[in-house]
Formats: structure tokens, C-alpha cells, sequence
């Protein structure tokens, strides 16, 4: 049965659980800690809105978001009403619109995928067109609440890894997944201990 993350003390348990286990992720949550919780809702809207923000900054992102909430253009239907023409003028690109019709066109029960394990969930998102690995995976962690999935193809959590491993070079995706498999059955805390270190290092970078 897939372990679901649902409150603060889930996200603590899975830490000490991993802290226990390897000095370095111990070293790691006792610069971190506490970690985010990172709970979002699930859904079209949640899916659509991180094709929206693929290779935008976060500030455009939000600006284009924005734009489809004022219009109404955050279902299934409202989307497919709509041409790809139509989607441009509030901030997609032509790629994005034909992303968005993709995903409203796909017909994803959602309420199964609560249910479903992760590799299941990954599998029926990344048939879509304009949904890879890394974002059905994000969405099986923060939306879906999963505990034990590695977005291994995140830079973040490959450059985190790197600093906090003392890795000579940033790992490939592959190599991160097989160092990931020793973190379970608490990979997604893993990767929240990875991302929190990899921007503390980063910002005492900055101050240096």
C-alpha cells in the first residue's frame, strides 16, 4: 500500500527515519529542519498549470496563470471550448496550447489516481502529451502525497546530492535514482532534505 504524506509529522517521521540511516542526511536536517510539507491540491488544474510553467521564470509563469484563472480556462471544458489561437492570446505558447488541449482531451480520472501506486500514476501522466517524467513525478509527490518517489531528473536534487555527498560531479539522473533506492521507502522526504540543503549551501555561497 502506498504510503501517503499527509501532515508535518509525516514529513518528520520520514526524516529522522532517513537521518538515522545516513550521517550525511542527518548532517543535512540538522541544518534544514523543519522541512515544508508541500501539500498541493490535485487535479487538471494542478497539471496544467506546471505546463504552464515549464521554461518560464516563476514570475511569467504566474503572470500566464493568472491570465487563464481570470478567463475561466482552468478545466477540462473550458479549454477544449477554446482553439489554440484562442489560448495564445492569454500567454501560452503555441506548444503550451496544444499541451493544454492534450491534457483536457486525455480524460485522466483523478480520483482513481489517489488510489493508484506510483508507478501507475507515472505512467498514465507521462502518456500525455506535454507531461515527462519529472512532472508526474512532482505531481505524484506534492499532489498526490506520495512518500516514496525520486524526481531524479530535478538539478536541484543532483546538485544537492553532489554538495552534500562531496561528489566529484553533479550525478546523471540514472545514478541519482540508484542512489535514491537506499532512501526508501522515504525518497520524497529525501528529496525535500535535498532540495532544503541545496538552497542553504547555495545562499551561503551567496554571502561568501
Amino acid at each position: 500500500m502506498t504510503r501517503i504524506i499527509e501532515t508535518d509529522a509525516d514529513v518528520a517521521e520520514g526524516a529522522a527515519w532517513l537521518a538515522g540511516r545516513c550521517p550525511r542526511m542527518a548532517h543535512a536536517y540538522d541544518i534544514c529542519a523543519p522541512l515544508p510539507l508541500r501539500r498541493r491540491p490535485d487535479g487538471f488544474a494542478q497539471l496544467l498549470s506546471a505546463i504552464v510553467s515549464q521554461q518560464v521564470s516563476v514570475a511569467s509563469a504566474r503572470a500566464i496563470w493568472a491570465k487563464l484563472e481570470d478567463a475561466g480556462l482552468t478545466t477540462p471544458d473550458a479549454i477544449l471550448a477554446h482553439t489554440e489561437e484562442e489560448l495564445r492570446a492569454v500567454g501560452l505558447s503555441r506548444q503550451k496550447a496544444a499541451y493544454a488541449h492534450a491534457l483536457a482531451a486525455a480524460d485522466i480520472d483523478y480520483g482513481a489516481l489517489r488510489d493508484a501506486p506510483t508507478d501507475e500514476v507515472v505512467k498514465q501522466l507521462v502518456a500525455v502529451k506535454g507531461i515527462g517524467v519529472w512532472t508526474a513525478e512532482i505531481y505524484a509527490k506534492f499532489s498526490l502525497g506520495h512518500a516514496d518517489v525520486f524526481a531524479a531528473g530535478d538539478l536541484a536534487l543532483q546538485e544537492g546530492a553532489r554538495m552534500l555527498y562531496a561528489l566529484s560531479a553533479r550525478p546523471s539522473e540514472r545514478a541519482l535514482r540508484q542512489m535514491a533506492e537506499g532512501w526508501s521507502p522515504w525518497r520524497s522526504v529525501a528529496a525535500r532534505i535535498l532540495w532544503a540543503y541545496y538552497h542553504v549551501e547555495k545562499q551561503r555561497e551567496g554571502i561568501a
